[in-house]
């Protein structure tokens, strides 16, 4: 194994252990900011004086954060100011036939790629081959679409995350 690969791997490792933790946390409606204030039973006010800004600045993030437009930097102090510590991550999501669970893996995200990519190209040679009649059954299209998805994986191409 190269060192690239090794170093990959630990990332990997890093990535999924982060969505293991998180899995089953979502943002509360009205967001961390307000949700932990309530939690310990502070007012506004009081997070604001904490800060040594004004209450409308406090109300001004809490009303940001749920949209996206308060920065990390914001919610770093707001954090501390609550005694507590902000974190993010970013973690594969789960989709299609893991959707069941809440985050998916590195190899999720891989996979789906691989398959995309095996799709848009099977199913542009097979419109040609329809034009000459020359057309797969759809099943045959399926297992060729599973081969070339696992060709992939094992050798991804120089364009693997451009779009099909």
């Amino acid at each position: 194994m190269s060192v690239r690969d090794t170093v990959r791997l630990q990332q990997v490792r890093l990535v999924d252990a982060a969505a293991g933790k998180v899995s089953g946390v979502s943002v509360p409606k009205g967001g961390w900011i307000a949700t932990v204030r309530k939690a310990l039973g502070m007012s506004g006010a009081q997070l604001a004086r904490r800060l040594g800004v004004t209450n409308a600045a406090v109300y001004q993030n809490e009303r940001s954060e749920p949209e996206g437009a308060i920065t990390l930097r914001q919610m770093e102090r707001m954090a501390q100011a609550l005694g507590c510590r902000f974190v993010y991550a970013i973690v594969p999501d789960a989709q299609g036939e893991n959707a069941q669970v809440e985050n998916g893996r590195v190899e999720d995200v891989v996979r789906r790629q691989a398959r995309a990519k095996a799709e848009a190209l099977v199913l542009r040679v097979s419109g040609h081959m329809a034009l000459e009649q020359q057309a797969l059954p759809p099943e045959r299209l399926q297992e060729e679409i599973a081969r070339m998805t696992e060709d992939l994986l094992r050798n991804p191409p120089p364009d693997f995350w451009e779009e099909s």
